[in-house]
């Protein structure tokens, strides 16, 4: 039998210590952040600011939103009150409550899937998913202090292997 050397054996016990848990816990959602929805009053001061004082140029924009690129994600500003309605929740013109974050996925049955894995684990579901006018299929959950997440897929939303948001596609034809 042969007998190892005591720096080996550290060797070996440093290197199994520096890899990480021996058993890995399964996220549930990636760390990651694919839209920052800000409901606002004024769609139109609102771009007017952002694209006049911080000189940002609209990645997609029609009358009733707007999109920015932001790195491998989006920010994008939204009628507030539709924003509510969309979530299906009460406006109420002084919260500070209209904003959504937004977390894409590539598929409808990925989307099922989260959505059943987070009720699973006692999160709130706001609004289940459902298929939208241009193709998207979102639903709606919150944190504990009522923070919104829209989790979904989204057509005019590409993502790259890393799921980060590509571009978004023109949504001039999308106006109601």
């Amino acid at each position: 039998m042969k007998i190892l050397s005591l720096p080996f054996i550290i060797f070996i016990l440093i290197a199994v210590a520096c890899s990480g848990p021996l058993v890995q816990k399964k996220q549930t959602m990636e760390q990651r952040l694919s839209i920052f929805t800000i409901g606002v009053k004024d769609l139109s001061a609102m771009r007017a600011f952002y694209e006049q004082k911080f000189g940002w140029t609209p990645e997609a924009v029609n009358k009733d939103i707007v999109f920015y690129k932001i790195n491998g994600s989006l920010i994008s500003f939204f009628s507030a009150r539709a924003l509510m309605e969309d979530a299906k929740i009460a406006y109420e013109e002084n919260s500070n409550r209209h904003y959504a974050l937004g977390y894409i996925v590539n598929s409808e049955k990925e989307v099922d899937e989260l959505f059943a894995q987070l009720e699973s684990k006692g999160v709130t579901i706001i609004k289940r998913p459902v298929k939208t006018f241009f193709g998207a299929y979102t639903g709606y959950v919150q944190d504990v202090e009522g923070n919104l997440w829209d989790i979904g897929t989204n057509p005019l939303i590409p993502l790259d292997a890393q799921h980060n948001v590509v571009t978004h596609k023109d949504i001039r034809h999308l106006e109601q």
